[in-house]
């Protein structure tokens, strides 16, 4: 029993060492500049104080009193809402069609997952030349067709710049999703199908009662993981708009880069990152909840 004992307590302290590696690094390039985030939130952090004011809760007082935090957790949950619904829709309704059997569909599944594989930055500067006021494609294209008069300047307007982005991000990452739920749809039995058939159904009927109940699990998850990084969008915002035109593409994440590098408001910016670290902690429960109780 000592001996067995003993066996236990080398083999969990052989397993320690093994992973205490990756404890260091977590802790280096995770917790610690988390637990550093919120201590700086309650000072009035700059590059220019050598010792800081410390004014307790008065950053967080002054983000909930700012129109400028609202306006951008406004157009935070429209980009996300809009993007990721865009992106789910159209992301079935590929993994729909990839899913059936037919000619060059390998080739097909190939050219769906590119848009996902470029680098959001890549993503943003090909848009940006896309939507170019003066040679862009798209209004080369939408000029011939007879659609507009004249060329547009698609990033011009706070709407038609959001749009335009959302766009961006929903052909990148459309793809992602797809991929998802065709892996789900290629484990449903295919005697479900089959005994549908039989008994008469149409395919609108399979859809709706066969296959989403059973792709619901997939979809929450996708939609879990696509919330959460819609919500923190930054990169590909940077890249084509920097938050304009009159701030219309200020998100949350830019609108804390903004504050923290461009204004040198360090301790605004780390409280900035603090709530929005809880907004998204909570969606994500939120999704947990509903992922272990309805599917």
């Amino acid at each position: 029993m000592k001996i067995g004992y003993l066996n236990k307590y080398k083999s969990n302290k052989s397993a320690f060492f093994f992973i205490l590696p990756s404890i260091i690094l977590i802790s280096a390039i995770v917790i610690y500049p988390l637990i550093y985030s919120v201590f700086i939130s309650f000072y009035d952090y700059n590059v220019f104080d050598k010792v800081p004011p410390f004014v307790g809760l008065g950053n967080y007082k002054e983000i909930f009193s700012s129109k400028y935090f609202w306006q951008s957790i406004g157009r935070t949950m429209y980009f996300t809402v809009v993007s990721v619904f865009l992106e789910l829709f159209f992301g079935f309704l590929i993994a729909l069609l990839l899913n059936k059997e037919f000619k060059g569909r390998a080739i097909l599944r190939t050219l769906v997952i590119l848009p996902w594989a470029l680098p959001t930055v890549v993503n943003g500067v090909l848009w940006t030349w896309i939507y170019d006021p003066n040679y862009g494609v798209l209004n080369v294209l939408l000029k011939n067709l007879g659609l507009i008069s004249k060329y547009k300047n698609w990033l011009g307007t706070p709407l038609s710049a959001m749009n335009s982005v959302i766009i961006a991000d929903v052909w990148k990452n459309t793809s992602f999703i797809a991929i998802v739920l065709l892996a789900a749809m290629q484990s449903i039995p295919k005697d479900y199908y089959e005994a549908a058939l039989i008994d008469g159904a149409n395919k609108l009927k399979i859809i709706t009662h066969i296959t989403l109940p059973l792709l619901r699990p997939a979809m929450l998850v996708a939609l879990v993981i696509r919330t959460m990084e819609a919500f923190k969008v930054f990169d590909i915002i940077y890249i084509m708009t920097k938050g304009g035109p009159a701030n219309g593409t200020q998100v949350i994440s830019y609108y804390t880069y903004a504050a923290s590098f461009n204004f040198h408001k360090f301790g605004y910016g780390a409280a900035l990152s603090c709530i929005v670290s809880v907004i998204i902690m909570l969606l994500a429960l939120m999704y947990v909840k509903i992922l272990y109780k309805k599917v």
